[in-house]
């Protein structure tokens, strides 16, 4: 086998390939976007056949590009968006129905159900999760419940779930392995993250057949070769990672305290715990940040549901700005005159999780022009970012100094990255790289087929783009946060009692 090493990155809203070079530059991408439905209000679904052909359109690109040939691969790494459901046929490796994405909420009526029954306990103990429709399990009893026969099928072992990485695996290798690692497991709330293994009690509780599941590997680990008719050759699969970990990875984040923050329509923010499941007290995820040779790494996970998605809305249904001024406009914002925009446009995400919440704007006034609202979009999710750190750390219990290491295509505004540092007294590093993601994909295989470097090797070629330091005063940092606190508490009548 050759030196490169083939990424396929498959998000919510594209499939991108990379090729890396032993020195871990890129040298060929590709990517195309992937079809969202959206039959009925807050459903939201993807052609699984559509996903396994952008992603195979995506590798043949980038080979392409890259100027070679899968022969001159080392291994392929996957990355994925976590929680997406799909069930298919074994023996023809076709879906029985449109894959449902992590972010549809059919299932909240049957969530609340087992909230309101006292299930949640139990959920939490177990998996780190909350009973939520954003992960897997009750998307699979929909499934099963919604089609008839399906069941039956499921329980003579006629089917297979997976998530996105165990549908691409199944698709590379032919129907040969079907397989997923523990990182994406973590996010079914079926799986036991303290004992690693499918739980039986959750099984039965979210009523899922234990036919359907697939077997746990390690995130770098022996996923079996893709067919040769698929790339031309057999490549080892060898790297497998739920998205958001797979950029905690590319960031090295690999000491308990590293946290990195991923900033795109939504962001995640993933805090390495070591070898402590850090049960949280305010509604964040406990979950597997990697795991390697058997030893699961863990994280404390929490969410802000809308940091792109504002400025969306100003700029593509308000039409207030153009991408090129928005550092531009919020520098000429009236600072004097604070505006807070809370934006739970689609419900609160952590560590509220209050799927009724909706976003309020306050403190406008005659004198409130555009570059104000800018402005207050932008500092939304500083703001944000800070009160989810915050609650971490007393999560963590842990009085140590941290720096964010952020990603995502809403870093590139220096603006707000700054005021990030601010707001949040901590230093900000941003990555050159736009999707860090694939780089830690890309560890996980590279790492297994003996081409990079171990843990420590990887983390001291990590490039900083540009890092900032917090510049505001203690005394105004508190007049904002003041501001904030009391805008977060008119929209969400329950942040004062947490």
């Amino acid at each position: 086998m050759g030196p490169y090493i083939l990424v396929i990155d498959q998000s919510t809203t594209s499939s991108r390939a990379y090729v890396f070079d032993t020195n871990q530059r890129i040298v060929g991408t590709a990517r195309m976007d992937v079809t969202q439905h959206y039959p009925q209000v807050a459903w939201v679904e993807q052609v699984a056949e559509e996903i396994w052909a952008t992603c195979l359109w995506a590798c043949k690109a980038a080979l392409r590009k890259a100027g070679i040939t899968a022969a001159e691969l080392g291994g392929i790494g996957i990355a994925n968006q976590r929680a997406t459901t799909i069930i298919w046929e074994r023996a023809t490796g076709r879906a029985v129905d449109n894959a449902i994405v992590w972010r549809d909420q059919r299932t909240e009526a049957s969530c609340d159900k087992l909230n309101a029954a006292g299930h949640g306990t139990l959920v939490s103990e177990r998996t780190g999760l909350l009973i939520h429709p954003f992960f897997s399990a009750s998307k699979i009893a929909w499934l099963l419940d919604t089609t008839p026969g399906l069941r039956q099928r499921a329980a003579a072992g006629e089917l297979a779930f997976g998530t996105v990485d165990s549908f691409l695996i199944a698709k590379l290798t032919g129907g040969r392995v079907h397989a997923t690692d523990a990182t994406n497991a973590s996010q079914t709330t079926l799986f036991d993250i303290a004992r690693n293994q499918w739980d039986d009690d959750l099984l039965a509780l979210f009523d899922v057949p234990a036919a359907l599941l697939p077997e746990v590997k390690d995130s770098a680990d022996d996923y079996g070769r893709s067919d040769p008719g698929i790339l031309g050759t057999a490549v080892p699969i060898l790297g497998v990672v739920g998205n958001q970990q797979a950029a905690l990875i590319g960031h090295a984040c690999f000491t308990p305290g590293m946290l990195k923050a991923t900033y795109d329509d939504h962001c995640f923010i993933l805090l390495n715990t070591g070898s402590d499941i850090v049960r949280s007290r305010h509604r964040l995820l406990s979950t597997i940040a990697y795991r390697i040779d058997g030893q699961p790494t863990y994280a404390i996970e929490g969410a802000v549901v809308s940091v792109g998605g504002s400025l969306n809305w100003l700029h593509d249904d308000l039409e207030l700005f153009e991408w090129d001024e928005m550092d531009k406009l919020a520098k000429a914002a009236n600072g004097p005159q604070p505006l807070f925009l809370v934006p739970a446009f689609v419900g609160a995400g952590s560590d509220w999780w209050e799927q009724q919440a909706r976003g309020g704007l306050f403190g406008v006034n005659r004198g409130t022009r555009r570059p104000d609202l800018v402005r207050a979009a932008l500092e939304a999710i500083g703001y944000q970012s800070n009160d989810l750190i915050e609650t971490m750390r007393k999560d963590w219990g842990r009085d140590t100094e941290i720096s964010i290491r952020v990603d995502g295509s809403m870093v590139s505004s220096n603006w707000t990255m700054q005021f990030l540092a601010d707001i949040t007294q901590a230093l900000v590093e941003r990555s050159p790289m736009v999707d860090v993601t694939s780089l830690g994909a890309a560890w996980l295989a590279g790492w297994k087929a003996g081409l990079w470097p171990d843990k420590a090797g990887f983390a001291t070629r990590r490039v900083t783009d540009r890092q900032f330091e917090p510049q505001l005063d203690a005394t105004m940092r508190q007049r904002k946060l003041h501001g904030w606190r009391d805008a977060v508490q008119r929209v969400l009548p329950t942040a004062s009692t947490r």
